[in-house]
């Protein structure tokens, strides 16, 4: 007996030679405004995104898991940190509000986005949970993804994403290029 997917067959048309693309950044320094560039950057192109855009739950905040995910397509908010008091140490990091969050990215999936953006490839990234289940429905959709890889995670991430990604620096001249061949592909499906 064979099971049936659920998932669409791979549009084969909307492949890039590298559907994943990691920006590798120096550990605790992550790239806010470089994801914000690529952001505004597809909206100046007319690409369609989705994912999430990452923002500090607080100003001035010194706490890198006190930090709320932006859907790119809905616009909601979700908080991805604990309470755990005052005296709490080391990352609060609240793995529901990431499934959470991960599910409502999942579902606009559905509408083909010319690209898939995430923030992080952090330790549940590296252990195979958090978002790597949806960078894997985006590439079996044939949508191809960007995020963040601090340089303490690079080896996780390559023994993940293989042969399908490629690694950036925040070299934005590198990224525009990237996004250009989204661009052109995007522009050929339209057509």
């Amino acid at each position: 007996m064979f099971a049936m997917h659920s998932a669409p067959a791979p549009d084969l048309t909307r492949q890039l030679e590298s559907s994943l693309a990691a920006i590798v950044y120096p550990n605790d320094e992550y790239p806010d405004a470089l994801f914000k560039w690529i952001v505004s950057e597809c909206g100046l192109r007319h690409l369609t995104l989705s994912g999430v855009l990452q923002h500090p739950a607080f100003e001035g905040a010194d706490r890198r898991c006190d930090v709320l995910l932006e859907d790119l397509a809905s616009g909601h908010r979700t908080l991805l940190f604990e309470s755990r008091g005052a005296g709490a140490r080391g990352c609060r990091l609240d793995v529901a509000a990431l499934v959470e969050a991960s599910m409502k990215v999942e579902s606009s999936l559905q509408n083909d986005p010319d690209l898939l953006v995430l923030n992080k490839f952090g330790k549940v990234e590296c252990d195979g949970g958090g978002m790597c289940g949806l960078m894997a429905k985006a590439l079996e959709r044939g949508i191809p993804a960007i995020i963040g890889v601090p340089a303490r995670n690079l080896s996780a991430w390559r023994d993940f994403a293989g042969e399908f990604s490629v690694e950036f620096s925040e070299d934005i001249d590198q990224i525009a290029k990237w996004l250009a061949k989204l661009e052109d592909k995007s522009l050929c499906g339209a057509g």
